[in-house]
């Protein structure tokens, strides 16, 4: 098991319980118990737990999100793939209004110095253009950044949105299903989804095959508002044809 999935197992475990000791963690995870505190340690410092003697206790809500320092280490060569897959959607002299969160990051890397407009909805994926434009022409929204995410909410990004319109909209998601479509975690996030997809004329939803097995409680739209979902190879195939009977083209970024 590798160090961020060891990370993310001990991180789903104490949520789940509520608090774990460290020699329970250390059995579920199959390693030493020193290992384990060293790994409770740095999930301490990410805001995700708070240790106790011989434990930890969750800082987690069960319907809530854990912190993008620690999910921008996990899957990353999946996202990357599922980046340059969405890139290759995108033709030259598109305008763009790319979504936050990790996986519409490496689509801002992907994209970085094409013959594009691109309006990101995060101050990272800002960053990654605003460092080298190349033929990227930029648009900053505004908005009040979510504390610890970047990502652009509130009036002045709605506005932002609003006063534009894209030829593709890029969406992340924190979950996503043929039955219940496309959730986010928390609700002013969701409306920004919502607004991005009214502002685009192709709507390309993006997500690892971890996240269409989960249901967020704030709805953005349903599956059929997706015109396609790239995901990568682990996405469960009975979901994957679901969308698609949905109405949602599904393309699979896979490993050369």
């Amino acid at each position: 098991m590798g160090n961020m999935d060891r990370l993310r197992q001990i991180t789903d475990a104490v949520r789940e319980a509520g608090s774990l000791g460290v020699s329970r963690l250390a059995e579920l995870t199959g390693t030493s118990e020193m290992t384990v505190r060293r790994d409770l340690e740095t999930l301490a410092a990410q805001g995700v737990l708070e240790r106790f003697r011989g434990g930890a206790r969750t800082l987690l809500l069960r319907g809530e999100e854990p912190p993008f320092t620690l999910r921008a280490q996990e899957g990353t060569r999946a996202k990357e793939r599922i980046g340059a897959e969405v890139a290759a959607l995108i033709a030259d002299g598109e305008t763009v209004v790319l979504d936050s969160g990790t996986t519409c990051l490496e689509v801002a890397r992907a994209l970085r110095g094409r013959r594009v407009t691109v309006m990101p909805l995060s101050l990272q994926a800002v960053n990654v253009f605003a460092d080298n434009p190349g033929q990227t022409t930029l648009l900053v929204p505004g908005g009040r950044p979510r504390p610890g995410e970047g990502a652009l909410t509130g009036p002045l990004t709605l506005s932002s949105l609003a006063a534009l319109r894209f030829d593709t909209a890029v969406v992340g998601c924190c979950g996503l299903n043929a039955q219940q479509g496309l959730t986010a975690y928390d609700l002013d996030d969701a409306a920004v989804k919502r607004a991005a997809i009214d502002s685009a004329r192709r709507v390309l939803a993006v997500a690892d095959g971890s996240k269409l097995s989960r249901t967020a409680h704030a709805f953005v739209a349903p599956a059929a508002r997706l015109h396609t979902l790239v995901t990568d190879e682990s996405a469960p195939p009975d979901e994957v044809e679901a969308l698609r009977a949905a109405g949602t083209a599904v393309t699979t970024a896979r490993q050369e």
